[in-house]
């Protein structure tokens, strides 16, 4: 990919497509599929594109390059696209890392210049089906803390948010959202703060009842102050919140996973 701030490649891994698949495969710079992510390009995109010829969907919707340990696309698909001029990487005597990380590898090792602060990977069918490969998904993100790499479905995305930095997070409204929640996975936070969430994470925040009575409305307001808001599996994690405000920040002594719903 072109290093520019809306450059993208796609991987596509191997699970259902989602409905907006078309769209990001058109504007990505490179288009990667992982082992039998190539199956559901080849049956998935006629499928979106109903109006279309099967057969020209599928010459137009051609990866660039087909890689993984080939146990699981079909022999039919992967000499289709070979015939196109897909290229075909075998690696299958690697089994010590998953598809996805052989897949950010090769396009992170072949993007253009050392700064890869631009590189952004979008990953198609990173969610859903069994629980072992969603996790494994998951450690890719920590495994590249430095390339944005985020995770989609038709029902959200998780982006990793390293701990090296205050995150500025920017809402979407017309796609994203209200449900959202951030996830300690690998090590706790002991200090985690936020704005711009219903209930947010940190040193302080307000919180207002209101109660009409007839005519008149009578207004409770209360600051309530707390330490920085320590979060961990078998304790307190955030999920199920909802982003107020058109940005969130994020501060936290740990990496955390952000998520957030996509509306249909």
């Amino acid at each position: 990919p072109a290093a520019s701030a809306d450059a993208y490649a796609v991987v596509v891994l191997n699970q259902r497509l989602p409905r907006f698949a078309p769209l990001l495969w058109d504007r990505a710079q490179v288009r990667v599929c992982a082992d039998g992510g190539a199956n559901r390009v080849f049956d998935g995109m006629p499928e979106l594109l109903p109006g279309h010829a099967r057969d020209d969907v599928r010459s137009r919707y051609k990866p660039d390059v087909i890689k993984g340990d080939m146990d699981s696309v079909r022999p039919e698909v992967k000499e289709y696209y070979s015939n196109l001029g897909t290229k075909i990487a075998d690696q299958s005597h690697d089994q010590d890392t998953t598809d996805l990380h052989k897949c950010v590898a090769f396009i992170t090792d072949n993007s253009p210049g050392s700064d890869k602060s631009n590189l952004c990977i979008l990953v198609l069918g990173a969610l859903g089906g069994r629980f072992d490969h969603e996790m494994g998904n998951i450690n890719v993100l920590h495994l590249f803390p430095n390339i944005k790499i985020v995770l989609l479905s038709d029902d959200c995305l998780i982006f990793l948010l390293p701990r090296t930095h205050t995150h500025s997070i920017h809402i979407e409204r017309s796609v994203e959202g209200p449900h959202c929640g951030l996830i300690p996975v690998g090590t706790p936070s002991t200090s985690t703060t936020t704005t711009g969430l219903r209930w947010n994470l940190g040193k302080c925040f307000t919180w207002s009842i209101s109660c009409g009575v007839i005519q008149q409305q009578l207004m409770f307001q209360c600051i309530f102050s707390s330490d920085n808001t320590h979060m961990s599996f078998g304790g307190l994690i955030s999920t199920s919140n909802i982003v107020d405000e058109d940005q969130v920040m994020v501060t936290s002594d740990s990496d955390l996973i952000w998520t957030i719903s996509l509306r249909h």
